[in-house]
């Protein structure tokens, strides 16, 4: 569940057992001076992309329900000359397998409630910007098995390397055997 007020988001991380709901975290935040002029609109999918950036790590692979009193949400997701921020957003929603459901207010009370606390402080910043490497970033990475055939092929390690890589590898190179194009690992046959 999700809601928006003037100076604040909330968020309610819950989960149905049977037919009964049971909440298994609170979460919210102050908005800040600039988050506090967005629309009535903006600001309840503000308060979406903030509870799925914090409950990541339990909402990824799974199908995620969410309840807000806001019933234009629906239509902002589906239109497509938005503006370029609620685009970032509905990209970042699209991570998640992602249902939008409307809960009037009086049925939305814990999160409607979150979204009015004021508190004293400075909340960290809510990262409200599509990260680059997200978009499309691929980079060649080297496997893990590479300085260590390039060893057994040429016994020449790279100078980048920190001597205690060096070492570890030297180390390593004694359980294995290259035959281009395969790396054989010696085992030791228990009985």
């Amino acid at each position: 569940m999700c809601d928006a007020s003037n100076h604040a988001i909330g968020a309610v991380l819950g989960q149905r057992v049977g037919k009964d709901p049971h909440a298994i975290y609170y979460v919210s935040r102050m908005l800040d001076g600039a988050q506090s002029n967005y629309t009535t609109t903006e600001k309840e999918l503000l308060a979406i992309v903030f509870a799925l950036e914090k409950f990541r790590p339990y909402l990824l692979g799974t199908k995620v329900i969410v309840y807000s009193d806001h019933a234009a949400l629906k239509y902002l997701l589906s239109k497509k000359d938005a503006k370029p921020r609620l685009l970032r957003w509905i990209l970042l929603l699209q991570e998640f397998d992602l249902t939008i459901k409307d809960k009037k207010g009086a049925e939305n009370l814990v999160a409607d409630h979150l979204s009015r606390l004021i508190t004293e402080g400075d909340a960290p910043p809510l990262k409200d910007e599509f990260p680059d490497e997200r978009l499309l970033a691929t980079q060649e990475i080297a496997p893990w098995y590479a300085d260590l055939v390039n060893f057994l092929a040429t016994h020449n390690l790279p100078n980048d390397l920190s001597r205690a890589k060096k070492e570890k590898i030297r180390s390593d190179a004694k359980y294995y055997v290259w035959d281009d194009p395969y790396l054989w690992k010696y085992c030791s046959i228990k009985s």
